[in-house]
């Protein structure tokens, strides 16, 4: 079972110490950082809910400070790509979900999932994590 969280993050490049520059004074790069995605129902599986609404970010600053923590680089942005799951752990993310719909104050699990990740769910074969 493997799921992982794809977001777009752009870092600023800054030299480390004194007698090192960057010409121009300091550039920028984006790239797809991918974060595993914590097995349904073990500590950390919620953070869809507590980070992400209708497929965006939201809060962008608490979005940058996670980044940065994850790269030890300074993040300018970072944008959600995706929920990329295999089929066993989006099966179990919704037995899940539904085991408790009053902590997402959702109907259903259709609600819970368009609320916190929009239509950013990709389900892909177990064997292929690009």
């Amino acid at each position: 079972m493997d799921g992982e969280y794809a977001f777009r993050v752009r870092v600023r490049l800054e030299p480390a110490g004194e007698g090192v520059r960057l010409e121009p004074g300091s550039a920028e790069t984006a790239v797809t950082l991918f974060r595993e995605a914590p097995e349904p129902g073990t500590e950390g599986w919620l953070f869809f809910r507590d980070t992400l609404w209708r497929g965006e970010v939201g809060d962008q600053e608490y979005a940058r400070r996670l980044a940065e923590g994850w790269l030890d680089l300074p993040v300018e942005s970072v944008s959600f790509r995706e929920l990329r799951a295999d089929e066993a752990y989006f099966e179990a993310l919704k037995a899940e979900i539904a085991d408790d719909l009053a902590a997402f104050n959702a109907d259903d699990v259709s609600e819970v999932l368009s609320k916190y990740l929009g239509s950013s769910i990709r389900v892909v074969d177990g064997s292929s994590r690009n």
